[in-house]
């Protein structure tokens, strides 16, 4: 079994100390051992899409993540896929709870009316991203929860910084998108044929 001590490293550290680890080798067994939730989400995450199962066990304050595969390794599968048939995407990355600057209280009033608003993009938005003070609006308190909930229900792909979440204590209450890392941020945009940033 390949073993990977990935604690005290930085998002997306751990998940590309793994991926590298997946290509070097033929393993079938490793362990992950990180010390917080979001690399915990973001190494299972990537490990199940590489056609790992996996098994989580926790010992103190550390994640221990398992994997086990039947030797079916899918190499260099991006976690995010995008047909050929695809075209103009656009990704939205939302990089603070607020627009603009000036007042934050009208800041917020824009954001909201912002998210309300995406919907009208139609197929063209292909996904949505947020980032450092943008996750705030993932959590239960947020004035657009049940917008973004819709966004997803219709298929989109919303995508949260795991990090992010982390450092400001929000990792419990996301409650909507998929827990993500720096490295699925950056093939976002690589697939993407336009990015907005909020």
């Amino acid at each position: 079994m390949k073993e990977i001590d990935a604690r005290g490293l930085a998002c997306p550290e751990p998940v590309l100390r793994t991926k590298v680890i997946l290509q070097e080798s033929d393993t079938q067994n490793i362990q992950v051992v990180v010390d917080n939730g979001a690399s915990q989400q973001n190494v299972q995450r990537f490990l199940e899409s590489q056609g790992f199962q996996t098994q989580l066990e926790q010992k103190g304050t550390d994640f221990v993540i398992i994997g086990t595969s039947n030797g079916t390794f899918v190499e260099s599968v991006p976690v995010i896929t995008r047909s050929e048939q695809e075209c103009s995407k656009i990704m939205v990355m939302c990089a603070a709870d607020t627009m603009g600057s000036g007042d934050d209280e009208l800041g917020r009033k824009l954001m909201v009316n912002c998210i309300r608003t995406l919907k009208e993009m139609g197929d063209d938005l292909w996904q949505l991203i947020f980032v450092n003070g943008g996750v705030k609006l993932t959590i239960d308190e947020s004035d657009v929860l049940e917008d973004l909930k819709q966004l997803e229900q219709a298929g989109l792909t919303i995508l949260v910084c795991g990090t992010c979440l982390d450092h400001f204590n929000l990792l419990e209450k996301k409650q909507v998108g998929v827990t993500t890392n720096m490295l699925d941020i950056v093939t976002a945009m690589q697939l993407s044929d336009k990015v907005i940033t909020l």
